[in-house]
């Protein structure tokens, strides 16, 4: 069974900067395509990067290109999504998820597995 465990939210202001970090056990973690994803108080749950098991392919939604970066370490079972110049609607819970493949994908519905959630807070 896959587990997953986020940290490294908190409250920043507008322009500033957070790295989120989400660990990775129960499993071969090269084997899993990882994503990040948000969901905002009364929205869905949406789409913002994912990687690929060796780190070679990304992707990421459009709001975020150029600010955001999906990374992985898999010497320490971790990836990782850096942020940069963060806004007030980049407010949300964060979690991280993990799907066995070796093609990136961006549906949420496409992932098996979910962390906890980390809360990030934006403030203007």
């Amino acid at each position: 069974q896959v587990q997953l465990v986020e940290s490294g939210g908190g409250l920043v202001q507008a322009g500033g900067s957070l790295r989120l970090s989400c660990v990775f056990s129960g499993r071969t973690f090269t084997s899993y395509v990882m994503g990040w994803f948000r969901q905002a108080p009364g929205k869905e749950r949406e789409f913002v990067a994912t990687i690929a098991g060796n780190g070679g392919s990304t992707e990421y939604t459009d709001s975020v290109k150029g600010r955001f970066t999906i990374s992985r370490d898999n010497d320490k079972n971790t990836v990782y999504l850096s942020m940069d110049r963060l806004k007030p609607d980049d407010t949300a819970v964060y979690y991280c998820a993990s799907v066995r493949s070796i093609v990136i994908t961006a549906p949420t519905r496409r992932y098996d597995y979910w962390g906890q959630g980390t809360q990030v807070t934006v403030s203007s």
